[in-house]
């Protein structure tokens, strides 16, 4: 079952932080979109809350439920 959450993710400033993030999620199965200026990124997909942000703490982006 698809699902969609939101989350903080205040390390976010550039492209190349983008670029990471999709890479991150890309083997989970999930989607980003990007709010660059509310450092926000919606994900979309099968994976758990928990599991996005286990992957994006491991790349250097820590990330917490909006």
């Amino acid at each position: 079952m698809s699902q969609s959450y939101t989350l903080s993710v205040p390390d976010m400033s550039c492209g190349h932080c983008r670029a990471s993030i999709d890479q991150a999620l890309q083997p989970l199965g999930a989607q980003a979109a990007f709010d660059m200026a509310q450092r926000r990124v919606t994900v979309t997909g099968e994976a758990a809350q928990p599991q996005v942000i286990a992957a994006l703490d491991a790349i250097g982006f820590p990330a917490e439920p909006v």
